[in-house]
């Protein structure tokens, strides 16, 4: 099963953040995801991480009805 996800930030600031120094924060984020949900839905899954910016996404009805809340 492929999984392919974005990370939504609002600033371009963030996005060092999330990453972590040499990506090893959202590759430990995304370890521990796709080993909950391997064990959730008991297949392998392949997940594909990517971190985006959507400029004040938390604030705007038209981006969160986009990103399904």
């Amino acid at each position: 099963l492929d999984i392919h996800a974005n990370v939504y930030i609002e600033r371009p600031s963030q996005k060092g953040i999330i990453i972590g120094p040499k990506g090893q924060r959202l590759k430990d984020v995304g370890t521990k995801s796709r080993k909950h949900i391997e064990a959730l839905l008991g297949t392998p899954v392949f997940l594909d991480l990517h971190v985006k910016v959507a400029k004040d996404w938390q604030r705007d009805p038209k981006q969160l009805r986009k990103l399904g809340f």
